[in-house]
């Protein structure tokens, strides 16, 4: 089940909680600073609101974190969902998976996901919001793939993520496409 913590990103700012405001800014923060860096009093001043609102809307550091990282994993989720929606066929929904790891190289969500996977090793709460990032990615696999095949494929495209991110010589499109043909075991021309 998706964690929903709070109104949609599209929210005018003008319109967003203070509680809102504080989950989007501790992303902002973790991006810059890690997880590491992340102190109440950071997040606040970056808020630009009193630092008793961090501890007033969250019971701990703890809680704020996993309410940025729900909020986090909700957005990833719903653009690849939105990616996938348009495919009625294993190969459309072959593009959409390409289209997807080609369009979102955003440096900023990768230091975000790496610090959420890291975070995740060590506190049980957080590692239970990955495992549900990766149960609703494979959910909007299934209508494409079997439960095997969707494991895989998402599988791929969270390596292929951070290798992307990583590596100077990252996959292209071709390359992406082939091995998501291999994986699922069906060509584009299907």
């Amino acid at each position: 089940m998706p964690y929903r913590w709070a109104m949609s990103a599209a929210a005018p700012r003008g319109a967003r909680s203070r509680r809102d405001l504080l989950i989007d800014t501790t992303l902002d923060v973790i991006a810059e600073h890690g997880v590491a860096g992340t102190t109440h009093r950071r997040v606040a001043a970056a808020a630009g609101v009193p630092l008793g609102s961090t501890t007033y809307y969250f019971a701990d550091l703890a809680d704020l974190l996993q309410a940025a990282f729900g909020r986090f994993a909700d957005l990833i989720s719903e653009r690849f969902e939105a990616r996938l929606a348009p495919a009625r066929t294993p190969a459309e929904a072959i593009t959409a998976i390409t289209d997807f790891l080609l369009g979102d190289d955003d440096p900023r969500e990768l230091a975000l996901s790496y610090e959420f996977y890291a975070l995740a090793i060590r506190q049980p709460a957080v590692a239970a919001l990955v495992e549900a990032w990766f149960a609703r990615s494979q959910q909007a696999l299934a209508p494409f793939f079997d439960a095997v095949t969707a494991r895989m494929i998402d599988t791929h495209v969270e390596g292929l993520f951070t290798y992307r991110g990583l590596a100077h010589d990252a996959a292209d499109g071709p390359e992406i496409r082939r091995a998501l043909e291999l994986l699922s075991g069906i060509s584009a021309a299907e």
